[in-house]
């Protein structure tokens, strides 16, 4: 058997109390130690300056103007026209006050003025700090104070909110930049409580006026801190130095020069996740190394198969979600054809598969297949697509075959998280064995499993798992502010992520849990199950309610046992009659009881995805004698799963029919 990575280190029995610890395992080009660090890049700074020098005239950063309602083709700007605005912002920055060391936060959609603000904030050892309204209601707020951010750039229809009277966080800021123009009106507001406004004409023009010196960062420095949400509570501010962005850029280098197909100056990126988060940013770190093109979406996620054709990229990164979406509509596509033609496509599927599976590349698998049918779906891909990535959360083994088939371009999967910079392992193209998994470390990480007793995870068993522990150069410094928290994830040099997963006989690491009731949503998102379930519980609709989430799937489901003395009042007022066990199967009171639920979420400020969006509907509360509930009354997930899988799979069986 063909062997992915290198075993550095033997692992451990546990003794005296401590958990058994796996193996160590390495990238096979960090199988005798992490390769020398390029000297020449050391900061993000490096990253875009030295690619300036080499690639002035190269497109950089592409957007679609708005105008009357319809939207544009892409226009660019070169390296050498960002590298001009960035000295400019920064030197505008450093005029209303900005020293090193302090936080600048950025608010708004991917736009390249969100990264010549990010670059001004590198040119003069600013901490870029992205601020992101979807953690929850008041995660902004929060991290402009717990963050004391003095300065923050701001897309225009988001500024009325910074102002609003319970964003308390305004009056401690010292200037609001908008990414374009400021209504009189805002800019009055914002003068009432001492904020200066500029929109980014006036802030160009004043760095021009008062051009500064760039005062670039060390390796040390810290680049950014992202912040990122927990189990409950408040958003986790997670510092990364410019030492560890540079060593993932150069890792990444390393790993994909190895391949025959590289990624080149001529790439071209699409760029609709959010900047704000990890996968985003250190992608388009990347391309900016290459000296490639980074093109950004037009904001609606609806029509983004628009920006698609139009910019025609080489390259799509996205959650599972997004993926999920593709293949839904391809499906559709099929079910519309006549049965001749739907069998002819199957018939090529199977048969470039089977070559595929023999170890050829899908390019090689079957020419007369791609050119007979699926070249059609690469083109709704824009044409010139040559690698799809997918991470975030798990992406379903079979979606992830059908798009290597199909699509005409490399698949593979990723895992990381904000603190590891996102990219701990990544998987090879056209390796069929690696369907359904994440890969192998990167370049410059380590990965070993740790033993969970309480969940029968053993990394010395006979199928070794255990939680996902990272250590290496590509990791974070702690959380801001938060030490207490550092220390707990941080464990003799060993990042614990709370992921469980599993190492296959070929190194390959593969994600099959969740340490804690964290889960993660198929588009990225990370939910707290027993935070809603406390929150939903306060509805006196509900008895007892549990709450599944399933990272293959983007939307939350329940079973929830009905108050009685509630549901009896509300079938009187319809003028029901039967008794309550009859009720719990009428359709009417699954609607109610999701309307309930619903209000339940909009008085609490919940995210969109948290809402429950099903329901199973259960006479009998949730009991010892079933083994659904711990003596202290606590949900046993696993054991509700096993006891509801057939309403779970029935609930999202119908959910999905609505949609399609």
């Amino acid at each position: 058997m063909k062997s992915f990575a290198a075993k550095a280190e033997e692992g451990v029995k546990g003794i005296n109390g401590k958990p058994s610890v796996g193996p160590v395992y390495r990238n096979l080009l960090s199988e005798k130690g992490f390769p020398p660090i390029d000297s020449e890049i050391t900061t993000a700074w490096d990253i875009f300056s030295k690619s300036v020098e080499k690639f002035p005239d190269n497109n950089m950063l592409g957007w679609r103007r708005i105008v009357d309602e319809k939207v544009g083709p892409y226009m660019w700007k070169t390296y050498k026209e960002v590298y001009e605005e960035v000295l400019q912002i920064g030197s505008a920055l450093r005029a209303v006050g900005a020293e090193p060391g302090c936080r600048v936060g950025i608010y708004g959609i991917n736009c390249p003025q969100w990264i010549i603000a990010m670059e001004a904030c590198a040119a003069h050892t600013l901490i870029c700090v992205p601020l992101y309204d979807t953690l929850g209601s008041g995660a902004v707020d929060y991290i402009v104070e717990h963050a004391e951010i003095d300065f923050v750039f701001v897309q225009d229809t988001k500024i009325k909110g910074l102002l609003e009277p319970d964003c308390k966080c305004a009056k401690r800021l010292k200037a609001i930049v908008s990414f374009t123009n400021v209504s009189d009106e805002l800019s009055h507001k914002a003068s009432e409580i001492g904020v200066k406004t500029y929109s980014w004409i006036d802030f160009l023009h004043m760095g021009r006026e008062k051009p500064e010196e760039t005062n670039p960062p060390k390796a040390f420095n810290i680049c950014t801190i992202m912040y990122t949400s927990g189990t409950s509570g408040d958003p986790k501010g997670v510092v990364l130095t410019h030492q560890a962005v540079a060593t993932f850029v150069v890792g990444m280098d390393i790993f994909m020069d190895q391949f025959e197909d590289k990624m080149t100056h001529d790439d071209v990126y699409l760029s609709f996740l959010p900047l704000a988060h990890i996968l985003d940013r250190m992608n388009e770190e990347y391309f900016f190394r290459k000296g490639a093109s980074v093109g950004y979406y037009h904001g609606d996620l609806n029509v983004l198969r628009d920006d698609i054709q139009e910019l025609k990229p080489t390259y799509l990164a996205g959650v599972p979600r997004v993926f999920e979406r593709i293949h839904e509509g391809i499906q559709k596509a099929l079910q519309e054809l006549n049965p001749r033609r739907r069998l002819i496509f199957n018939a090529l599927y199977k048969h470039k598969l089977a070559w595929m599976n023999r170890g050829y590349s899908h390019s090689k698998a079957s020419p007369m297949a791609d050119f007979i049918a699926f070249r059609k779906i690469r083109d709704k891909l824009g044409g010139r697509i040559r690698l799809l990535v997918s991470g975030g959360a798990p992406l379903s083994p079979e979606i992830e075959e059908f798009l290597r088939v199909t699509c005409c371009c490399f698949v593979v999967q990723g895992y990381g998280l904000t603190e590891t910079l996102g990219g701990t392992a990544l998987g090879f193209p056209d390796e069929m064995c690696m369907l359904g998994t994440v890969g192998i470390p990167a370049v410059y990480n380590e990965i070993r499993l740790e033993e969970v007793a309480e969940m029968g995870y053993d990394p010395l068993g006979e199928n070794p798992a255990g939680e996902i522990c990272i250590r290496g150069q590509c990791m974070f410094s702690g959380y801001y502010k938060n030490p207490e928290l550092t220390e707990e994830v941080i464990k003799d040099g060993w990042f614990h992520t709370g992921d469980i997963g599993e190492i296959l006989p070929n190194g390959v690491l593969k994600i099959i849990d969740r340490k804690k009731n964290l889960i993660k949503l198929s588009q990225g998102e990370y939910v707290a199950l027993e935070h809603l379930e406390n929150i939903f519980g306060q509805n006196s609709v509900v008895q007892d309610i549990w709450v599944y989430g399933d990272s293959f799937k983007s939307m939350l489901v329940a079973v929830v046992v009905p108050n009685p003395e509630t549901i009896n009042r509300w079938a009187k007022d319809l003028g029901f009659t039967k008794p309550f066990e009859e009720l719990c199967s009428f359709p009417e009171l699954k609607e109610h009881i999701i309307s309930e639920l619903k209000s339940t979420a909009e008085k609490n400020k919940l995210r969109k995805f948290e809402y429950i969006k099903a329901v199973a509907v259960e006479t009998k509360p949730f009991d010892v004698e079933r083994d659904l509930v711990t003596a202290t009354l606590k949900n046993r997930r696993n054991n509700l799963l096993k006891y509801y899988q057939v309403q779970i799979d029935e609930m999202y069986r119908k959910l999905a029919s609505k949609k399609i």
